[in-house]
């Protein structure tokens, strides 16, 4: 009896694994993924240490034609810019909107801005704050 080969037949099974492309695979993934995460990298900086100036809404009062916001903002030293707020009814509609501007050297401001509206407005919400 002869010995039994331990090659498969050549081309039965398909192909065999090409370790050189199997390689280049590999590389374009991490290149990929290395590119990716740069990426995220940039716009989180972008979005988070960009922004210098931020707020927050602590409290409201709700008056007839007017609410009372209680904005606390926190900026960079002599960063100036604006926050906006807004106001809406119970049914929704936005009854009122507006700009609120801060400046000077302080990092932490807190603040009561009067939001006039068109009629009485159940919510003070603020949509966000920009640096100049």
């Amino acid at each position: 009896m002869s010995t039994a080969s331990t090659r498969l037949p050549e081309g039965r099974y398909g192909r065999s694994s090409d370790k050189r492309a199997d390689h280049k695979l590999k590389i374009a993934a991490v290149v990929l993924g290395a590119l990716l995460l740069a990426l995220m990298g940039y716009f989180a900086y972008y979005y988070v240490g960009q922004n210098k100036i931020s707020a927050e809404v602590i409290s409201f009062e709700q008056e007839q034609d007017a609410v009372k916001v209680h904005l606390e903002v926190r900026k960079d030293a002599g960063a100036s810019g604006y926050c906006t707020v807004r106001s809406q009814a119970e049914s929704g509609a936005e009854v009122g909107r507006a700009d609120f501007r801060f400046d000077g050297d302080a990092t932490r401001i807190d603040k009561v801005v009067t939001l006039r509206t068109t009629s009485p407005g159940t919510t003070a919400e603020l949509l966000g704050c920009h640096a100049d």
